[in-house]
Formats: C-alpha cells, structure tokens, sequence
C-alpha cells in the first residue's frame, strides 16, 4: 500500500507542476505515518497582548512607492453550493447588479486612482471558477484587469485517495469527481508553479496582502502595510477576538518549545483538553485568514524547506460522488495557508476590529448586507453604518431560506436599528417594512404570509 508512482503520473498527465506534486506528496506521507496533527494544551501558552490597530494610530499610511510594492490576492476558487449557486461565489450580487468580484476590483482602481501606485490584483481561481470569472472582468479590460496573465493565479487539483487501497480513486462514470481541491494552502505551491512568486518579485513586488474573496471586511490597509514593512516580519496574521459563537473555531497559540506562533485547530486538539480549547478567556484570539506576506522571504523560506512549507496536513474522510454516500469511501488531503505562521520565524500577529472579518457563509448573512445595516461605498468598501457601533444585527432563517433564489422574493426590510431577526416559514416584507430591536417572525403554514409597511419593535409576529 502506499505507492506514490501512481499519483506523481498522474498529476503530471493532468498537467500538475512539480510544486504541486511535492507539497501532495508530502501530505500523503503524513497520512502513511498515520500522523495525528494533535496539540496538546500542556505544549502551548496563550497569545496574548497582540499589537492592536489602535495601537497604530500614530503609523502613517504606506505611501505611493510603498503601494507600487503591494498586491492583493483574493482566494476565489469557491462555487457557493452550499448557497445553490452555480457559479463562482464571488459573483453572488450584494447589491443590485454590484458583485463580491466588482466591490474587489473597485478596491483596487481606488487605490490606484488615489495614491497613484500601480497595486496589483491577483484572483486564485478554480478550475470551476476560471471562465466564469475572466469573462466577467471583461468590462475591466481598459483597467488591464481582464487578461489570465495579470490577474489570475490557478489553484492546483489533486487526487482523491481510495480510502481502502491508498491508492488513486478510479471513477469512470464522472473522472471530474477523482480529484479535489487541496485547501487554501495550495497558494504557496501555486505561486511558485505558476512563476508568478519570480515574476512578482521581479517586477519589485515585495507585499501581498491575501484574503478570502466572500469576506468584504478584508481591504489592503496602507497602515497595516506600513507597519508590517517596517517590522520586517516575514508573515503577519490578522486575528480579532474570539467570542461565544467562535468557541468551536481554532484559536492562535504559543508553541513552547520554540516560542512560535501556530494555529490550532478543533480536529488539533485531543478531546481531553476540548475545554480549555473552547475557552474565550484563555485562547483570545482567532485568524481571519486575512494574511500579509513578504514574497522575498517566502522565497527563501521555501528554499530553506526544500520547496514545501512544513503545514500540517488536514485529512477528510468523504465519498467519491459527494451526492452519493454509497459510492467509494475516500481520503481527500488539505492544508490551510494561515498555518503557514508555524513556518516562519520573526511571524507575527494583529489584533484587528471584527469589521475586517465579515464574510458571508450564508443566506443570512446575505440578507443583512443587502439592508441598509451596511454601507456599500463607491469606493468598494463595505460596512457596518456609523450607528450600530460595530455591532451587526444577527439574522436567522429557516431551512426554508437556504438557497440564494429563496431571499429573492424575501424582500429587504430596514435592519438599521435591528437586534436580531428570526424567521421560521414563508413569508414576504414589503417595502417600507422597518425592523427594530429583537423580532421573531413565525408562519407555520406553506402558504406566503405578507409582513405590511411599518416599524416592528420587539415582538412575535
């Protein structure tokens, strides 16, 4: 068992670099020694006293020259199934006929426009969401934001393993469903295997700024750039305070053993020390996957680890066909590019304002950022209204709202001055419907009951 001439073969008739081959490769070595990943509480300490962005209040903002130098990366490989969508997320509307995809590109023109910096975007797509995505940044093309060749970076596949053999998994009613994509952590081979870390780096880019493509909090911040260029860190994270909803989602640490910063995940942690892993107190902070990259230093790193970044390895257990449980059992291998922190000494972290972490998972949380709780700028920017102090109004939707076409008829009612909003069934807001303070809305019935014009204030309706 365990053979990986089959794989290497394999990945290279699909056209796969050596980068990609290598960083799979030693993924399915961690899985043959049957590695575990654990981190035990008694191995780590607390991160505490994080520098916060308060704490750079006196820090000028990145000038021109030091803008030239930047880039974004935006992780845009995502489909959006769970929402029902087709196509890539990022061209889900948060507006009328306003994407996730615009809102980024209107970040980038208004960094150029206003500091005259050449600021680059880059796009890891998918092969599912490759075309979908050029052919909407058509209508970008004066910007020079169309081409494959400036702003596309491709996300690697790699094969499923057949959990019984360990070997390829053959499924020759749909070959599509033998491979998979390897996680967020693909980014480090992909810019190496593509040459854009070499282009970049040729071209006098030194600082990328990397985020998922659904979390519109995530804008390059030329104060944060200018203070992770005069630290001279080679990675720094982006985290922001755990709260009760976070208590499941990993959380920053102190290795002891070599005083490094790491993450630690929920399938990290023995169960055994599950307690103190859910303790808000205790484990402060989480990642917003919001990252700041020094390439020249990524590329010496990636020279000292003999091309592979050391990240742990993150196994699934899944079928071949995802919609069919009865199909053959797999093992598909990722890793995440925030646990790369572990792989870089002089790594550091920042304590940002949850705005800079607003990602939409959700119907939900599509609802409320289509209210007139968020401000979408023209700039590109979105967030919360002056008013709510931060703080976003939690909306709840039945099963009956799980997909995007379901909010469509929904209608948008006025959510500025919203606690929380609950709804359970069919229902319909017309326009004018103002919703305040904590509302519930219940119609256990399958025919559309239609909420009328006016303010609804703390009650069950």
């Amino acid at each position: 068992m365990g053979n990986f001439v089959a794989f290497e073969q394999k990945m290279t008739s699909a056209g796969m670099g050596d980068a990609a081959i290598r960083a799979f490769r030693r993924n399915y070595e961690s899985l043959l020694r049957h590695e575990s990943g654990m981190i035990p509480e008694d191995s780590i300490c607390p991160a505490e006293n994080l520098t916060t962005l308060d704490d750079l209040a006196s820090t000028p903002p990145a000038n021109a020259a030091l803008l030239a130098q930047a880039l974004v990366i935006k992780l845009n490989g995502g489909l959006g199934t769970s929402m029902g969508l087709q196509g890539p997320k990022s061209l889900l509307a948060v507006r009328e006929r306003v994407t996730f995809l615009d809102l980024m590109v209107r970040q980038i023109l208004d960094l150029r426009n206003s500091s005259g910096a050449p600021v680059r975007l880059l796009l890891m797509n998918s092969f599912s969401t490759s075309q979908d995505t050029l052919d909407h940044l058509m209508k970008y093309r004066a910007d020079g934001l169309a081409e494959a060749s400036e702003v596309e970076l491709m996300q690697n596949q790699i094969p499923k393993i057949n959990a019984r053999s360990l070997e390829p998994v053959s499924w020759p009613a749909d070959p599509t469903l033998e491979w998979c994509p390897p996680g967020h952590g693909d980014l480090y081979p992909a810019l190496v295997g593509s040459g854009w870390l070499d282009r970049l780096l040729a071209e006098g880019v030194r600082y990328a700024f990397v985020s998922n493509s659904d979390n519109l909090g995530a804008i390059l911040d030329p104060v944060i750039l200018r203070h992770f260029a005069d630290s001279g860190a080679p990675f720094l994270m982006e985290c922001t305070r755990r709260t009760a909803a976070d208590r499941k989602g990993g959380h920053l640490a102190v290795r002891k053993a070599d005083g490094r910063l790491l993450l630690r995940e929920v399938a990290q942690c023995p169960e055994a020390d599950l307690d103190t892993f859910q303790d808000i107190d205790q484990h402060q902070y989480f990642n917003t996957n919001n990252l700041w990259l020094r390439l020249d230093l990524l590329k010496q790193q990636l020279a000292a680890d003999h091309g592979v970044l050391p990240l742990p390895m993150i196994r699934n257990n899944k079928t071949v066909d995802p919609r069919d449980k009865k199909s053959t059992p797999v093992i598909q291998l990722e890793s995440a590019m925030g646990a790369a922190i572990e792989c870089f000494q002089g790594a550091a972290a920042i304590d940002v304002p949850r705005s800079r972490f607003a990602p939409v998972k959700s119907t939900a949380d599509l609802l409320a950022l289509r209210s007139d709780a968020y401000e979408v700028l023209e700039n590109g920017q979105v967030r919360l209204h002056n008013s709510r102090h931060g703080k976003p109004p939690v909306v709840s939707l039945s099963d009956d709202y799980k997909l995007v076409d379901s909010i469509e008829n929904l209608g948008v009612p006025s959510l500025i001055a919203c606690d929380s909003l609950k709804i359970n069934g069919p229902v319909h807001f017309e326009p004018g419907v103002i919703i305040q303070g904590t509302v519930e809305v219940n119609n256990p019935g399958s025919e559309i009951k239609i909420i009328a014009a006016g303010t609804y204030q703390n009650q069950v309706l």
